[in-house]
């Protein structure tokens, strides 16, 4: 349209210069042409001659070429320096680079998990297809873990992953960012009652969100003698709770000297700092096992609802005996209650025999240190009960109370919950009141490598098997047999009881082997076998051992499950 405009106005200017040149040698009409006639001709007599007008109109043809050549030259020069006019006036703005990539939203990253689909994750905003990486990498298949996710989580574990030539490594695999809409996290509803619920790391195999409940994968679990903070299973009844340890008070009741209470700093200053280092077991872990058998109520948790932490505090028992507690005060039981509540005000409780709480042997911890950090919001913050060898519904999180009692707790988890039963008891005959809270658990073993349905080479000739063994009431594990052949014959695992490369723990006092042991085995492939069916089972100190089947210990609520944990591979040919 510039070009069209300009054309026209040098168009009008020329056109007003031959006008003048033909009035002034008085040649011409003031219109130089109509129609296709010369208009001098058309204005004269009829008698005058042809060939003038010719001459005329192949003149006007000639002015008007070199008009519209003469008007495109000058036209392409103006507009040339025009241009440049305009660019040096104009202030040069930054160039914007243009993303190179395709933008993919969190939900299309998500769905490559597996080899199969090509494995994906994000990093910093990017996405990445590493798929041909997992083979190569150090780590072996633990990168699997991140499949579809986030990496920072993972690498946040590991320092080794913050270099420059890892990050270098990570940017050959890139095909896309990810959408601006996922790279901010959303905020959640304030009218959610978990809300304020603290981020858990995307490893976690989630079997409730609301609230809150997840197990570490089972081929990490016996990584590490000390579970990690962020790995170390998550078992919430109700949401977590925001708790200021400025303003922070244990109340405590039912003692000689009256209701008192501590605060935070109360507790850390007038009492000694205890350390224990203390396995805790849902009562559920391994139910997924029992719904094999016949469906029960409850999370279906697999082998990995166990963890082990080193935790730090004040003993129970010195809190009782400030208050006033000395042998002989009347109570039974000691209660204690949770500062998670419902949307009724109802708290989480559960109560121990007195025995344990006062016992200089039971080693009960007010604990406000996990692993050497002050306790995460998901275990307890503030404060915390660690009842060794002790279920772990009786380790009340978030405490707020505790009560001297002739009873024990009336906690719906205390009464209504958490107690085994015959497998031939249902919904409809079950009567919680005929059979006791589950206070101790028993003897058991899992294994976490390899897993359920992997492959190994018959080129290996042999398979190493790990896992971990524990048993209650402070019981500690003296052995662990494996077999890979479904039982007919057994190897004899070595138990540990410390991290690896580490000086091996001394045996704990009689009645107090409060953590757990991990043990491993490494052992010859049978001969021509097809598949393996790899099982164990553990022994106490007291040759307290793991039934072989699950039937015979099923029960309505999927509790107490330590049958032999069983593991089936393949053995590969190739």
């Amino acid at each position: 349209m510039l070009l069209l405009r300009n054309c026209q106005g040098l168009a009008r200017l020329s056109l007003l210069r031959t006008q003048r040149s033909q009035l002034l040698q008085g040649t011409g009409s003031a219109i130089p042409w109509a129609g296709s006639q010369c208009v001098p001709c058309a204005s004269t007599n009829a008698g005058q001659s042809g060939g003038q007008c010719h001459t005329h109109a192949s003149a006007w043809r000639h002015m008007l070429a070199g008009l519209f050549l003469g008007a495109g030259a000058m036209l392409s020069y103006g507009l040339y320096h025009r241009q440049q006019a305009k660019q040096a006036a104009t202030t040069v703005q930054p160039v914007r680079e243009v993303p190179t990539f395709p933008v993919y939203s969190q939900e299309e990253v998500a769905k490559h998990r597996t080899l199969a689909d090509g494995v994906w994750v994000t990093y910093k905003g990017g996405v990445y297809d590493i798929t041909d990486f997992v083979a190569v990498h150090p780590g072996g298949d633990k990168i699997l873990l991140a499949a579809g996710g986030a990496l920072e989580p993972f690498w946040a574990l590991y320092a080794v992953h913050n270099q420059e030539h890892v990050l270098e490594i990570l940017s050959e695999y890139k095909v896309g960012e990810l959408s601006p809409e996922d790279s901010v996290q959303q905020e959640a509803s304030s009218t959610d009652p978990y809300s304020s619920d603290p981020p858990r790391h995307p490893a976690l195999r989630v079997n409730s969100q609301k609230p809150f409940n997840a197990e570490p994968p089972s081929e990490i679990l016996s990584d590490n003698y000390i579970t990690p903070n962020a790995f170390f299973f998550k078992r919430n009844h109700l949401p977590v709770p925001k708790v200021d340890p400025d303003t922070y008070r244990l109340e405590i009741q039912g003692l000689p000297k009256g209701p008192m209470s501590l605060s935070l700093a109360e507790l850390k200053s007038k009492f000694p700092k205890h350390t224990v280092t203390a396995t805790l077991q849902c009562a559920g872990n391994r139910r997924s096992e029992m719904t094999q058998v016949k469906p029960v109520k409850g999370l279906n948790w697999g082998i990995a609802a166990i963890s082990n932490a080193t935790w730090a505090g004040a003993r129970l028992r010195d809190v009782l005996i400030h208050a006033g507690y000395e042998p002989g005060v009347k109570g039974k039981h000691v209660q204690f209650e949770g500062l998670d509540r419902d949307i009724t005000g109802t708290t989480y409780g559960a109560s121990i025999p007195v025995g344990k709480a006062v016992s200089e042997e039971g080693d009960v911890l007010l604990a406000y240190e996990m692993n050497g950090e002050e306790l995460p919001a998901d275990h307890g913050f503030p404060v915390r009960v660690v009842v060794p060898g002790t279920v772990g519904a009786r380790n009340v999180k978030w405490l707020g109370k505790i009560v001297l009692s002739q009873e024990e707790s009336s906690s719906h988890w205390q009464q209504n919950d958490y107690k085994g039963f015959s497998p031939g008891t249902d919904w409809d005959t079950v009567d919680f009141k005929s059979a006791p809270a589950i206070q101790e658990l028993p003897v058991q073993s899992a294994i976490t490598q390899p897993a359920e349905g992997s492959v190994v080479e018959r080129g290996q000739e042999e398979v190493t098997v790990k896992g971990y063994a524990w048993s209650g009431g402070g019981r500690e594990v003296v052995r662990v047999d494996v077999s890979l052949d479904g039982g007919r014959t057994w190897h004899v695992a070595q138990l540990r009881s410390s991290e690896k490369g580490q000086e091996a723990a001394a045996s704990p006092p009689p009645g107090r082997a409060w953590a757990w042991k991990l043990w491993e085995v490494t052992a010859p492939l049978p001969p021509a076998a097809q598949e393996l069916e790899i099982v164990c089972k553990a022994v106490d100190s007291s040759y307290n051992v793991q039934p072989d089947t699950v039937a015979p210990i099923w029960n309505l609520r999927g509790v107490l499950s330590n049958a032999w944990h069983r593991v089936r591979v393949k053995v590969s040919e190739d």
